[in-house]
C-alpha cells in the first residue's frame, strides 16, 4: 500500500544522498521514478539534484504554484515520486503529494529540513509533519558531539543571523547544522561558529 513518507532533518544529514539511492533502487529493479525539486534551489542549475558527496540525477523542477498533483499524473505510470528540498512546498502542494498517494497508489518520498534559521516550521515541513503516513528522522551531529536538530544561518565571522527571510539559498558557507543547546548559546549572542566544515575526499567519506 502507497505512503506519504517525511525523511527530514538539519542540514548535511544526507537527506538528499538518501534520495538519490532511494531512486537508485527502484530503477535498479526495473521501476520508475520521478524526482521533483524547487525552482528556487538552482545552486547545481535548474533540474539537477546533487548531495555533497558528489552524486546527481535530473529531476523535474516545480514552481510554487504548481500543481504537483497533475505533474505527477501527466508523468505516469511512475512507481515512486521523490521530493528534494520538501520544505519548500505549499500546503496546497503537500495536500496533492497525499493525492498522489491515495489517487494514484504511488508512494512519495519527501526530503526536508524541519525548522529554519529562527527555529520555526517551515510551511512544507508543517504540513508533512501532521498529514504524512510515516516520519522518519535523519540524524546527524553537531561539531559539540550532540545530535544536530536545529540549523542556524550565520555570517562570514560565524555571528548567527537573527533577521531575515526565511528562504536563502545557501550551503555551509551560510548554515551551519547545531544542537538545541548550541543553537540556543549562538543565536542569544554567546559565541560564534565556523560557517564552513571540512571537505572530506570521497575515499574518505
Amino acid at each position: 500500500m502507497a505512503k506519504l513518507y517525511f525523511y527530514y532533518s538539519a542540514m548535511n544529514a544526507g537527506k538528499t544522498t538518501h534520495l538519490l539511492q532511494s531512486s537508485h533502487n527502484y530503477r535498479e529493479r526495473g521501476m520508475n521514478t520521478l524526482i521533483l525539486s524547487p525552482a528556487l534551489d538552482n545552486r547545481y542549475g535548474q533540474g539537477v539534484v546533487k548531495s555533497r558527496i558528489g552524486i546527481s540525477a535530473e529531476s523535474v523542477i516545480f514552481l510554487g504554484n504548481e500543481n504537483l498533483f497533475d505533474l505527477v499524473k501527466k508523468s505516469h505510470p511512475i512507481d515512486c515520486v521523490l521530493v528534494d528540498e520538501a520544505q519548500f512546498l505549499s500546503k496546497a502542494q503537500v495536500f496533492q503529494l497525499g493525492e498522489i498517494v491515495d489517487q494514484l497508489n504511488t508512494p512519495v518520498l519527501a526530503y526536508g529540513l524541519r525548522t529554519d534559521f529562527q527555529g520555526e516550521l517551515f510551511e512544507g515541513s508543517q504540513y508533512l509533519l501532521a498529514w504524512a503516513d510515516e516520519l522518519k528522522e535523519l540524524k546527524t551531529i553537531c561539531h559539540t558531539g550532540k545530535k544536530a536538530t536545529m540549523v542556524v544561518r550565520v555570517d562570514d565571522q560565524g555571528k548567527a543571523i537573527k533577521q531575515g527571510a526565511q528562504i536563502q539559498i545557501g550551503g555551509n558557507e551560510r548554515y551551519v547544522s547545531v544542537s538545541r543547546a548550541e543553537y540556543k548559546r549562538i543565536f542569544h549572542d554567546k559565541g560564534s561558529i565556523k560557517p564552513s566544515q571540512i571537505s572530506l575526499p570521497l575515499d574518505e567519506l
